[in-house]
């Protein structure tokens, strides 16, 4: 039986483009990996290793028009976005670049020996080793900063571990591009091609996560497929650390003294944030606790204008469209809750943006747990609240999350408290602003309390390297057999403590 043909489909119309590849054999995976795995060591190389993620960002930004081209006949997230997807996506291999020159990754420690201590202390040298291959998952609505060439495959490399990435079947023919640019990329600074190796197929995913050749892996998707590679890679022989990032809410609380400052303001900022790329980013604010009364009322109709006005969006897949229209008409059925933008589809291709809205009263009695679960594309939940109590008892129903942000007035009575309640629940919390957008930036963290994350790692800024590392002490070792990185003297200056 011959494998099956992987195709990429147009999601503006449904209908095929090309057929990009086959879908992966476990034959494919093993052989993908054994690839990998032997090419590791050419790796080692710091330099080497920069130089390589430097050249694959200058090949990807030459070739912009394609990619990006690419990239929108099978996303539809169009040009502009994608534009800027691409820039985030080669300054973040760049700024990778710069921390395998820097080498505090590596965490060097030294303790010299001390024969007084109590116990004597021998000669003790600690630093980070690269666990060995990597598998990346890319994700479906982020084709260049979170798929083949994204912040899981950059930082990987530069901690010196070979990538096998699964692609998305979203955009196969992006990903196979961006592939071909990465392998030129290791090809001009001398690695074998193979330190990037792409599959393509839902079996050739479960096989990877499997093989015992992989040490970690690396994903971004939905809670029920990353749960089930979580429990796959936990199950094995040889569990290895699965770092997924699953779903996330990114709750918004509003205080009575941010609604009577700017109401208006944070409704159509609200409005942009949750309609931004159609409502598929990861940090979508699906959720928002808005007071009840006149202020919260003004909210409210400035929220209801700014999404009334936003046209009708094509999401990722047909899939994903039946998930979102599926998904608003179940929870707009719930009792109590009504849409003052109604969403739902708009045509057999595109939906309509749209904000339900129910009394908190409800979700702090513990029921409609519904409203407390993602709903992925461009819908957000305004829950009204008659006081803080109601807060903080439907804050204390809700999962873990990436963000959590605040709106306060200044000198806000209620802030410390309201922050001391959002903190325990995500791994960015805001304090202003709109959670869409997360800045590539040393301390930057993109990660939170499960199912937002099955780690607490972060999959964005420089720490994103720590995911592939493991710590390894050398006691009492003679000089010349230490790596050059911890000999006496730092012949490489690296920081170390």
């Amino acid at each position: 039986m011959s494998a099956a043909a992987v195709w990429s489909v147009d999601p503006r119309t449904g209908k095929r483009r090309e057929q990009v590849a086959t879908e992966a054999t476990a034959a494919d995976v093993d052989r993908a990996v054994r690839a990998a795995h032997a090419a590791r060591a050419s790796l080692a190389d710091r330099a080497v290793r920069a130089a390589f993620l430097r050249t694959a960002a200058d090949l990807l930004d030459a070739a912009a028009d394609e990619v990006v081209a690419t990239a929108d006949a099978e996303t539809a997230l169009g040009a502009p976005r994608l534009t800027g997807e691409l820039a985030r996506t080669t300054a973040q291999l760049r700024a990778f670049a710069g921390v395998v020159d820097a080498g505090a990754f590596l965490d060097v420690r030294v303790d010299l020996p001390d024969p007084s201590a109590v116990p004597p202390r021998p000669d003790l040298r600690r630093w980070k080793i690269p666990l060995g291959v990597v598998a990346v998952y890319a994700a479906s609505n982020f084709p260049l900063a979170f798929s083949v060439p994204g912040g899981d495959t950059a930082s990987a490399l530069a901690a010196g571990c070979p990538v096998v990435v699964k692609a998305h079947p979203d955009h196969p023919a992006t990903s196979a591009l961006a592939a071909g640019l990465l392998r030129r990329a290791a090809a001009g600074t001398g690695l074998p091609e193979d330190v990037v190796v792409l599959l393509h197929g839902f079996d050739a995913g479960v096989e990877l996560v499997r093989h015992p050749l992989v040490a970690a892996a690396g994903f971004t998707g939905s809670v029920r497929g990353g749960r089930a590679l979580f429990d796959a890679a936990a199950a094995r022989p040889v569990p290895i650390p699965f770092h997924g990032e699953l779903g996330s809410l990114n709750p918004v609380v509003v205080t009575p003294g941010a609604a009577a400052e700017r109401a208006e303001e944070l409704g159509a900022g609200l409005a942009g944030s949750m309609t931004l790329g159609a409502g598929q980013f990861c940090t979508k604010p699906g959720f928002v606790l808005v007071p009840a009364g006149a202020d919260g009322d003004r909210f409210l109709d400035a929220v209801t204008k700014g999404v009334g006005e936003t046209a009708p969006a094509v999401l990722l897949d047909h899939r994903m469209r039946a998930a979102f229209v599926d998904g608003v008409t179940e929870r707009a059925a719930l009792d109590g809750v009504e849409a003052p933008v109604a969403p739902g589809a708009a045509d057999e291709h595109t939906v309509t943006p749209g904000v339900l809205t129910v009394d908190a009263a409800r979700l702090a009695d513990g029921g409609h747990a519904l409203l407390l679960e993602e709903c992925f594309g461009p819908v957000t939940v305004v829950a009204r609240y008659a006081d803080e109590a109601e807060i903080t008892a439907v804050l204390g129903r809700l999962p873990g999350n990436l963000t959590a942000t605040l709106h306060c007035a200044d000198e806000d009575p209620a802030a410390p408290g309201l922050l001391a309640a959002l903190t325990p629940l995500a791994g960015r919390i805001l304090v202003g602003g709109w959670p869409t957008g997360v800045a590539v930036a040393p301390a930057q963290h993109h990660g939170g309390p499960y199912p937002a994350t099955t780690s607490t790692s972060t999959s964005v800024g420089a720490t994103a390297v720590e995911r592939w590392l493991r710590p390894v002490t050398y006691q009492s070792t003679p000089q010349h057999l230490l790596p050059p990185e911890l000999r006496d003297g730092n012949p490489l200056g690296v920081p170390r403590h």
